[in-house]
């Protein structure tokens, strides 16, 4: 594989530096993408660069992984109007430690002459002073060459403090430590990341007397123009405790499907002859090309349990003819999740204690009906269940043995209205 054709193919290739293709060429080529620990985990914003790691693998080259110890506490202005708010050393070291264990799932660190390297740059500092810094550091640019960084220029109207304006120093920095420890040689990150990556290359010239090379990639963005990386609800996260599983193969399933084209390039490991046919097999069938995508990612990112467990809340929420052996089979987990998709209503657990009438639970406990008028006409109209059992009596009592995992019941208004009662 052709790294370079690769990405060019894929529409992830933005900027490469003159010569770069040459070197690649040539043979095993040691490349990084620098992660800043500043959020909790990873989000699929950062799966573009996990991506681009994993295809430079797959061409036979060495990634390498910088987490950003040190220069997470200083904060990127790259991107950015505002200063950042700068995190706690604590919060910082526990975002690194549960990013590294993230990044270990994507590639491969453990066989092979280009087995992936995993370094934190908190390594390159923890012995340097101030002084240190200015002389070995801070002497190589000129406050005239950093100024002319894009990343600069756009906040020199609203404000940068020196400690961000110092941030592309760190990250040349680390360039040139990582030429020097581990013959890395090229750089790659987002097209925003050009200006901080380029110092880093004129760090290597100037200190070194040696070349190194950048490669960038196109800022993702949707078929609407707004930022990829984000719903309705926020960040789409790489973990599980943070995004489930079931919203993250949701978040792909209810993509445009003019993005279709683009996301699939971008995250398949799949080759452009198996996406090329698939798409023209599927012309006429958008939703199942993401579906296809959908399942692919929440396999790799999550697992195939976890994708199991995906079609079995979605067969309970959207199947046409779910029944009660598809409720019952549910992990205190799913319940959780469908609890969260659905509307949902929490009781005290002593009301069920010696049973609760259905009609009371109906319209006094719960809003499920506005009434117990109400109520009592669905049930004559053979229209509530609870967990998929038909409730035929409006003198009936829901008791704890209801609960499913000792929390959850599924009551039902009618095929389309679905609500989760929780007792707490």
């Amino acid at each position: 594989m052709n790294f370079l054709e690769e990405l060019e193919w894929r529409g992830m290739l933005h900027d490469a530096m003159p010569g770069v293709e040459e070197v690649l060429n040539k043979g095993m080529v040691t490349g990084y993408i620098g992660f800043d620990p500043t959020a909790p985990a990873l989000t699929i914003g950062n799966f573009v660069q996990i991506m681009l790691l994993s295809l430079f693998q797959r061409s036979g080259h060495r990634p390498l992984v910088l987490m950003g110890g040190a220069t997470g506490r200083i904060g990127d202005p790259s991107g950015r109007d505002t200063e950042r708010e700068l995190k706690t050393f604590e919060e910082l070291d526990a975002n690194l430690e549960h990013q590294k264990s993230q990044a270990y799932k994507f590639l491969n660190f453990e066989d092979g002459p280009n087995k992936a390297l995993m370094v934190n740059n908190i390594d390159f500092y923890k012995d340097m002073n101030v002084l240190g810094f200015l002389r070995d550091v801070g002497k190589t640019l000129t406050v005239n060459y950093m100024m002319s960084k894009e990343s600069v220029q756009k906040r020199l109207d609203s404000g940068i403090s020196f400690t961000e304006f110092s941030y592309q120093l760190l990250q040349a920095y680390d360039f040139q430590v990582l030429y020097q420890q581990y013959d890395c040689i090229l750089q790659m990150g987002g097209s925003d990341q050009w200006g901080n990556i380029t110092s880093g290359t004129e760090f290597i010239r100037r200190n070194l007397g040696a070349k190194a090379y950048a490669v960038t990639t196109p800022l993702l963005t949707k078929a609407d123009g707004t930022k990829f990386g984000k719903s309705m609800g926020g960040n789409i996260w790489l973990d599980p405790g943070l995004t489930s599983p079931y919203k993250f193969y949701q978040f792909w399933i209810n993509a445009d499907d003019a993005d279709t084209p683009k996301f699939t390039r971008y995250f398949t490991l799949r080759s452009r002859e198996e996406i090329e046919a698939r798409e023209k097999e599927l012309a006429d069938n958008p939703q199942e090309l993401k579906r296809l995508l959908a399942e692919e990612l929440t396999i790799r990112v999550h697992s195939d349990e976890d994708y199991r467990s995906v079609l079995r809340v979605s067969q309970l929420l959207f199947g046409r003819n779910a029944t009660r052996e598809n409720l019952l089979e549910l992990g205190k987990g799913e319940l959780a999740t469908v609890a969260s998709e659905i509307p949902s209503f929490t009781i005290s657990r002593e009301l069920l204690a010696n049973g609760v009438n259905i009609v009371d639970l109906l319209a006094e406990h719960t809003s499920i009906l506005a009434s117990k008028g109400e109520a009592r006409r669905a049930i004559q109209g053979n229209a509530i269940s609870v967990n998929k059992d038909k409730v035929n009596s409006h003198e009936e009592a829901v008791s704890h043995e209801a609960l499913l995992h000792g929390k959850y019941m599924m009551v039902e208004n009618g095929k389309k209205n679905k609500f989760i009662v929780m007792a707490e």
